[in-house]
């Protein structure tokens, strides 16, 4: 599709759960088609510097999204709930927004390399001349993609790209660390709380209105708190906003969790809201933008299409999967093994992250062939190699590592 022409976003609404499902469907569909299609066109348009920070506006900009909708749930929630109006009104009130986004698309640049797949060279250099401002770098980016698209299509012609994403071990690093990222993602537990912030805040103890209320604060911080990303994604890089934010997210799990046991009603509330708040402060800035710019930019630009919608693929397919099951988690496993569960998840993802995951700030999308021709295993050892010496200097001891010089704190 994304070969093909832009896409829209519509939002039906229905009075029945049949209609309602239908329009969740529909919903889903073009939900799935944006989530691939703004981070490669922000990927594709904007300068290396700065990627980065731009393709995870739309992140941003979807936290920001589900805050507007906790505000409605928070503004509607009281409206006429004998006929049902209160519900409609939430979601009704929804479509205003998307209705905006869609009359500003039509101001905004298609992609220059759209175009240039198109042979229509002169709409491009247009749009590069919007998005640079100078003729010398529009034309010098216009040249860039010319001989780019030239090598990509050399490189399709004939090929099983699905096949290819597996087999060649360059895709396949790159596939292995995006699809690593999106499933993580999940598997973290934002999801669980996006979705059932009420029902954990009711089995809390609190009242169904104070349990939206409380939910409404949960989206506020993840918008909030995404925003510090924009400028420290292109400064600390994707790696270290990960490693950095996952421990504090399966800490702040296990003490949701744990929280469930204490006896006296206000004290558990407050400390679960405290720990929900804080475990949404530190997914917003890390694995709540990083995940689709990391998938953006990885791929080779040939197979970049295909890539992406596998890896988004995998990120609304386990959202799903997680969104069934946590109910039953809830009755089978109580609040406490449930949020422990994602809590050793986020360890896990973090061990996996620190060996496999390589960096990709600052470097064009060029430059990122030669990042991931290396081995996962050389990888791997490389990462192995730093935490030593990193260990050997806090404690001020010299470590021995093969292939390199003995690293010591001492003067």
């Amino acid at each position: 599709m994304n070969e093909k022409r832009s896409t829209r976003r519509t939002y039906p609404d229905g009075s029945t759960i049949l209609q309602n499902n239908i329009a969740r469907f529909f919903l889903g569909i073009s939900i799935g088609v944006k989530s691939t299609t703004v981070p490669i066109y922000t990927a594709e348009s904007s300068p290396p510097a700065i990627r980065g920070a731009l393709t995870m506006l739309w992140q941003t900009f979807t936290a920001f999204g589900i805050m507007l909708g906790y505000i409605m749930d928070v503004a509607f929630v009281n409206v006429r709930p004998d006929i049902y109006l209160n519900w409609r009104l939430m979601l009704g009130s929804t479509c205003v927004a998307p209705i905006v986004v869609c009359c500003m698309v039509w101001f905004g640049p298609e992609s220059p390399r759209w175009y240039m797949k198109k042979n229509r060279c002169s709409k491009a250099f247009q749009c590069l001349l919007r998005l640079r401002g100078v003729p010398l770098l529009a034309a010098r980016d216009l040249y860039y993609m010319h001989v780019n698209i030239r090598v990509e299509k050399n490189m399709k012609a004939g090929r099983n790209l699905m096949k290819e994403m597996f087999t060649i071990p360059r895709n396949r690093r790159a596939a292995q660390s995006s699809f690593l990222v999106m499933f993580m993602q999940q598997f973290c537990g934002v999801n669980i709380i996006m979705y059932y912030s009420s029902v954990i805040f009711v089995n809390a103890g609190v009242s169904a209105n104070t349990a939206i209320l409380a939910s409404l604060g949960a989206g506020i911080l993840n918008f909030l708190f995404a925003l510090p990303a924009i400028k420290i994604i292109d400064t600390w890089g994707r790696r270290p906003l990960l490693l950095w934010t996952f421990p504090i997210m399966s800490i702040c799990l296990f003490f949701i969790g744990f929280c469930f046991w204490i006896e006296s009603e206000s004290v558990r509330l407050g400390l679960i809201i405290f720990g929900i708040y804080l475990f949404m402060i530190a997914y917003s800035p890390g694995e709540g933008p990083v995940p689709f710019t990391y998938a953006a930019e990885a791929f080779p630009l040939y197979i970049r299409d295909f890539g992406m919608s596998a890896a988004v693929a995998i990120t609304w397919g386990f959202s799903f999967l997680l969104s069934v099951c946590w109910p039953s988690m809830l009755i089978t496993f109580k609040p406490q093994g449930a949020f422990s569960f994602y809590a050793a998840w986020c360890l896990i993802g973090w061990v996996a992250i620190f060996f496999i995951l390589p960096e990709t700030k600052g470097r064009t999308l060029e430059e990122l062939d030669q990042v991931f021709s290396i081995s996962t295993s050389t990888h791997a050892k490389y990462q192995l190699r730093m935490l030593r010496r990193r260990i050997g200097n806090l404690f001020g001891s010299k470590i021995e590592v093969q292939g390199e010089e003995t690293f010591s704190s001492a003067p």
